[in-house]
């Protein structure tokens, strides 16, 4: 049997991006002959993307594309399983396209995304494609394309793992870069109490009574304490109420903001990568002995 060096497995995996103990293994089978090993990697290619597809992908990055128009524009988020590959170049490119898609062709949701056209085949063939190549599993997570009232603005944060998409009607550019920055650090759930769902309010309830009779409250005041620590609540997660993060005096409200500067928020959507989705605790280190040790074998 062929010896398989390291310096054929570089030159394999320069040809063909494959991850390297699969470049190690198509040389083993094909007993060192380089075009025969790259022929049985494109066969296995599409084979990787389903092997692949049971793991977890809670990194990734937030896209936004948005019409020259101001008028529509989309979010969307596209996870891989590490922060390495979410700044590849060929996975921005995926993200960009699909962003772009949403807003040129308004899918109605993400089969119809997957199923669109993309370079020479569709969304969904570039994904598994791109899945075979880099061998880490990817998946359009979930997207809004928005029909805005004013005009739309958008902000990209912390290495685009944070989104905004912004629709305000009236002021001006510095007030709508403010507001989306404000959205993405305070990352309020809704815009006013009417959007908080109705879930999310009874557990503050149920729990502000519970603490209230563990501190031996009367039962007379608790349904009084609970309402008290709801409205708390609400002035924390919806977005009209909540404090400026710019405010001068620490106390003007977005509310506030834009009464004073003649504007209003039609809505707005946030995005924060992999957010209520399980994440891999996986040791880099150990999972790059792992392989090391796997290639001695």
């Amino acid at each position: 049997m062929a010896a398989i060096t390291a310096s054929m497995v570089a030159e394999l995996r320069a040809k063909t991006d494959a991850p390297m103990m699969e470049c190690k293994k198509a040389l083993t089978e094909a007993e060192g002959n380089l075009v025969k090993a790259e022929e049985l990697l494109r066969v296995k290619l599409g084979n990787k993307a389903t092997k692949a597809a049971n793991r977890v992908t809670a990194e990734g990055v937030v896209g936004i594309s948005i019409a020259a128009d101001g008028k529509q524009g989309a979010i969307i988020e596209i996870n891989c399983e590490t922060d390495f590959v979410a700044k590849n170049d060929e996975f921005l490119q995926l993200i960009k396209g699909c962003s772009e898609l949403v807003v040129s062709r308004n899918p109605a949701d993400l089969a119809a995304l997957s199923a669109l056209p993309m370079g020479d085949g569709t969304v969904e063939s570039t994904r598994s494609a791109l899945v075979g190549k880099i061998g880490e599993n990817m998946s359009v997570r979930r997207f809004v394309r928005t029909q805005a009232k004013g005009r739309l603005v958008s902000y990209i944060h912390g290495g685009a793992r944070i989104g905004v998409l912004l629709d305000l009607v009236g002021g001006d550019d510095q007030l709508g870069k403010d507001l989306a920055m404000h959205i993405a650090a305070s990352k309020p759930k809704s815009l006013d109490a009417s959007g908080v769902p109705s879930e999310l309010l009874d557990t503050e309830r149920r729990i502000a009574i519970e603490k209230a009779r563990a501190d031996n409250k009367p039962e007379a005041m608790l349904e009084k304490i609970a309402e008290g620590t709801v409205q708390k609540y609400l002035k924390e997660v919806t977005l009209l109420a909540q404090v400026f993060v710019k405010a001068e005096d620490g106390k003007q409200t977005v509310e506030q903001l834009l009464k004073a500067k003649g504007a209003s928020i039609a809505g707005f959507t946030l995005y924060v990568v992999g957010e209520g989705m399980e994440k891999r605790a996986n040791d880099f280190a150990a999972e790059v002995a792992a392989q090391a040790a796997a290639a001695q074998k």
